[in-house]
């Protein structure tokens, strides 16, 4: 009797298990062949700067929220900037055991891309992520990468800011400003600002650490009525890429990647290229926090889109 039961008890649960596993392969839909060649033609020909040894990213693309449809777009398009370029290799994980201090020792960068509501099951894995960091690797994250970390105060802070809504939807163009547009990582935006359309993040003003931390290096433009007139408090300032030091390790993030279009923008994937390499350790650049530096002329977008 008790065999029956276990056999019967499996018949029926079986079909919901291989549902779930069917749900979690497809998920997203397949990337359009359209879309594949736009990115291929989009990424950069070559890295920006030469590895000091063979590198290798971990791409980690788990959601607890919502699902970015983005998502298989920018791992496809990262797996392309290493392959095009030769900066790194790529490995893509959606599963928490991946956080061991071992398995992580074979990379030199984690990239969050449009990871929702993280948090760790075991503080084994936390201590993992932030020991990663902390000791000399990087971090960089794409748009949904600072919707994470609720439980994680530690891990939320080493990101830079926390989600607080998205005023500018991803049907809009935004303007966009470069607070420093001399800088290494502007550089592909040729010293001007510009309009993309995509949707942009503002974040809790008691996660987000700020220019005392954070060296920041795009922000929306505030000047331009379309972008100001969405939020009913005056303008401020909504920061959208940055880098910090994070210990003796580098955080690259950029709230760029909401759109799947993103990713097949060449101007893009050269600023998310070049901020991968930075958070690798292979680009130096400045990563002075912006409060301690003079400050300069930024640049604003034009008065047209």
């Amino acid at each position: 009797m008790p065999r029956l039961f276990c056999t019967l008890t499996l018949a029926l649960l079986l079909p919901s298990l291989l549902f779930a596993q069917q749900d979690k392969k497809s998920r997203f839909k397949p990337i359009p062949d359209k879309a594949r060649a736009a990115i291929s033609a989009a990424a950069p020909g070559g890295a920006t700067a030469k590895p000091a040894k063979e590198r290798r990213v971990l791409v980690f693309y788990l959601c607890g929220g919502f699902v970015h449809q983005s998502i298989p777009f920018a791992n496809f398009a990262v797996q392309t900037l290493g392959e095009k370029t030769g900066a790194f290799k790529v490995d893509l994980a959606d599963s928490y055991d991946v956080f061991t201090p071992e398995n992580l020792a074979k990379y030199d960068c984690i990239l969050l891309n449009n990871t929702t509501h993280m948090q760790f099951p075991e503080s084994s894995q936390l201590n993992a992520f932030l020991d990663f960091i902390s000791k000399g690797k990087g971090l960089a994250g794409f748009h949904a990468a600072s919707d994470n970390f609720g439980r994680h105060p530690k891990a939320l802070a080493m990101v830079g800011g926390t989600f607080n809504g998205h005023p500018w939807g991803a049907g809009g163009t935004w303007a966009f400003k470069l607070d420093d547009p001399g800088h290494k990582l502007n550089k592909v935006f040729g010293g001007k600002g510009f309009w993309h359309q995509d949707e942009i993040y503002q974040y809790k003003p008691e996660s987000y650490v700020g220019p005392e931390v954070l060296r920041v290096l795009v922000s929306l433009d505030m000047s331009k009525n379309a972008v100001s007139d969405r939020i009913k408090d005056g303008p401020r300032e909504v920061p959208v890429s940055w880098v910090r030091k994070a210990g003796e390790g580098r955080v690259f993030y950029t709230n760029f990647g909401h759109r799947a279009e993103t990713f097949q923008n060449p101007v893009m994937l050269q600023h998310m290229l070049d901020g991968i390499q930075y958070a690798i350790g292979d680009l130096e650049i400045d990563d002075e926090p912006t409060a301690k530096i003079s400050a300069g002329d930024v640049a604003l977008a034009p008065e047209k889109k």
